[in-house]
């Protein structure tokens, strides 16, 4: 897979791949980015996408979710796929998908995405509101934790020290290029270390809680991480060594996911369910 940094480096790219009519994948905030495209799908997430005929590739620009649907769409039609990563989610890195209806509730997924580029601008980071800057970094952080259960990794410790040192910085401020820039930097590290090893236990939780129930994938990431560590204590030591729990917890205060209300979930949610010692299906810890 092609990776360029500079918006300016993706015309070069979709030529070179030979991709002269697009799909672009993204929701109605990027209409006037400019982005090349003879179609455009604007729902995201979506269990719905198609690609119109004509087509021969898909350029998907957003967070996880618009690169995803991206992702559903080309294993479907086999179109190679390039993506503009917005936030820090690492998804552009995985042939895997989830896929989610409009109310973002998880309804299936699969793999073999054509995955062909990657173009990194970090510009595109800059309104990236703190909700969503602090939960993808958080993504983004699991993503080399978890990557460093089966062993050493490169890439995870790379990712992991870029996004404990640039994420606070961009917490202090959410316009600082550098910070933004670095933090991208890390963001892509910790891709590349998923593709290598994976998922394990906290996104695990993450996506079945998640997925139930609507919520932000990086801040049900935030909030089960250091829980998911430290389960694996035992078993997986250098993870630990590598990023403290103590760490990734301050670093879950700074981005305010804590508890999962903090992240959407209320006592009167649909789904809500609430097991006291009384409920039938109660046990002991």
């Amino acid at each position: 897979m092609k990776v360029r940094w500079g918006i300016d480096q993706l015309a070069p790219l979709l030529e070179e791949l030979g991709i002269e009519r697009p799909l672009l994948v993204a929701s109605p905030r990027w209409d006037d980015a400019g982005l090349p495209a003879v179609d455009r799908w604007r729902e995201i997430p979506s269990h719905r996408i198609v690609c119109p005929d004509g087509t021969d590739g898909l350029l998907a620009a957003g967070g996880g979710s618009a690169i995803d649907t991206a992702k559903a769409a080309s294993a479907a039609a086999d179109l190679p796929l390039v993506s503009v990563p917005t936030t820090y989610s690492g998804a552009e890195w995985t042939e895997s998908y989830g896929v989610r209806d409009p109310d973002k509730r998880m309804v299936g997924g699969g793999g073999g995405a054509k995955l062909a580029g990657i173009v990194y601008e970090p510009k595109l980071t800059l309104d990236l509101p703190r909700p969503a800057s602090g939960g993808t970094a958080m993504n983004a952080l699991a993503h080399c934790v978890e990557a460093l259960y089966p062993g050493d990794l490169e890439a995870a410790r790379r990712g992991a020290a870029l996004i404990v040192e640039w994420l606070p910085r961009v917490f202090e401020n959410l316009e600082d290029l550098d910070a933004r820039t670095h933090l991208l930097e890390g963001a892509s590290a910790a891709g590349e270390a998923l593709a290598a090893h994976g998922l394990a236990l906290g996104h695990a939780m993450a996506q079945a809680v998640g997925g139930r129930y609507g919520l932000p994938h990086g801040a049900l990431n935030s909030i089960c991480l250091p829980a998911a560590m430290r389960f694996n204590a035992e078993v997986a030591p250098l993870a630990l060594e590598v990023v403290p729990v103590a760490t990734v917890e301050e670093l879950q205060r700074e981005g305010r996911f804590v508890r999962i209300t903090g992240a959407g979930l209320r006592e009167s949610h649909p789904h809500h369910v609430t097991i006291t010692k009384d409920s039938p299906n109660y046990r002991r810890p």
